[in-house]
């Protein structure tokens, strides 16, 4: 009785919420991102404990210790034994599930794949990682699958490609094709660590290492002068077996190449600012890469994007004409195409209204300003983008003559 009494009391006095007000509660929080990327020579070397501790194993610890290994197909061919020593050798219990890394593989089947993958193995959600083993196309589909599983779980890049070891496997980014679209699926997930053991590259193909050599010219274009001149000296010498040696031009080219890019993407991980210098060479090509025939590797594309670009840059006087030239050539002595038979008007009209939805609204379009410096623009025009292609045709004959 007296309950009620005192409840029915209470409920007079509690004054109603005003009609049509707001309750706002405002949130803030960040998120601290730690993760390291190490050159790491012999990495395979059962005697070397890095590639062990990275993976999270206590040196004083005899147990069994789980782990879900994700390698590239032609990867496990070739190192597959040599991994397996190494890590029985350190009492790993690896799950090994063998994908292939293709362009064409790079999307939510592959995705999916993985997370049964982790699902199978019996994974814990922070003790145990994943280890990613491969080139790029692998790194994302692994790190997309790591965002999404449990919302998150711990995992280990291992590029053993040069556009892995320079580019895709050491930012945070994941992505997956979707459509008609490159990478237009995909998060912001930072492994725990990266290893890069340039050994790896000795197996690849030179189309393979001139397909990293395009994001190495990139980073030299807008931001790296003494790179650019680097490269130019060392154009011809850039091979698997140069790439995987100690040649001290070939470790500077390569240190240059990521700590340029790392110094880029630190302070705007998330991508908060649009206006990306990294993203030269980036405008145009994620068009051409999906439809090209033959397919085109991803560096393959960037380069007849960034001689695009540097051919813009010309147009609007921020570089001289002997500057492209030497520019363009770059990317020719490198064994990469400058130009492609569907890389014409109306495809470039197309990718650019793509591009501007990407941006938010505005161009936001990397060039050239002098080699080793970039600028924006926000007002490209068709007319520029014919101007540009004839321009590059006029290099393509000149290469063409000058073939012996």
């Amino acid at each position: 009785m007296n309950i009620q009494a005192h409840s029915s009391s209470a409920h007079q006095l509690r004054k109603p919420l005003v009609k049509n007000s707001d309750l706002t509660w405002r949130m803030h929080a960040t998120q601290d991102v730690k993760y390291s990327i190490s050159v790491v020579a012999d990495l395979l070397d059962p005697t070397n404990p890095i590639l062990a501790q990275a993976c999270g194993r206590k040196i004083d610890n005899n147990l069994k210790t789980k782990r879900l290994a994700v390698i590239d197909s032609t990867v496990y061919e070739i190192y597959g034994e040599k991994f397996k020593e190494y890590f029985n050798f350190w009492n790993f219990d690896i799950h090994w599930k063998i994908i292939p890394g293709d362009e064409i593989n790079k999307n939510v089947d592959s995705v999916i794949d993985v997370t049964q993958a982790m699902s199978s193995a019996g994974l814990l959600r922070r003790g145990e990682v994943v280890i990613g083993i491969g080139g790029g196309v692998l790194l994302d589909v692994v790190g997309f699958a790591s965002s999404l599983y449990r919302r998150g779980i711990p995992y280990v890049r291992i590029p053993t490609t040069l556009m892995g070891q320079i580019d895709a496997g050491i930012g945070i980014k994941t992505g997956i094709n979707h459509g008609e679209h490159k990478n237009r699926l995909g998060t912001y997930f930072a492994p725990s660590t990266a290893l890069i053991d340039p050994i790896f590259l000795k197996s690849l193909d030179q189309r393979h290492i001139s397909n990293g050599v395009a994001e190495i010219i990139k980073m030299a274009l807008i931001k790296d002068h003494a790179l650019f001149e680097l490269l130019e000296v060392t154009a011809s010498r850039l091979t698997p077996e140069m790439f995987s040696s100690d040649d001290p031009a070939i470790r500077e080219i390569m240190s240059r190449a990521i700590a340029g890019m790392l110094a880029e993407l630190e302070p705007n991980l998330w991508e908060a600012e649009l206006a990306r210098c990294v993203d030269y060479g980036h405008t145009f090509s994620p068009s051409l890469e999906l439809i090209a025939a033959p397919a085109l590797l991803h560096g393959e594309a960037v380069a007849v994007d960034m001689a695009l670009c540097i051919a813009l840059a010309n147009g609007r006087g921020l570089i001289t004409q002997t500057e492209a030239h030497r520019a363009i050539k770059l990317i020719h002595r490198s064994g990469l195409p400058i130009a492609h038979a569907v890389f014409q008007q109306e495809l470039l009209e197309r990718a650019l209204v793509d591009t501007v939805k990407h941006r938010d609204g505005l161009q936001r379009i990397p060039l050239t300003d002098g080699i080793g410096a970039a600028t924006f623009v926000n007002d490209l025009t068709a007319a520029e983008l014919a101007a540009a292609l004839t321009f590059i045709a006029d290099q393509q004959r000149i290469f063409e003559r000058d073939i012996p």
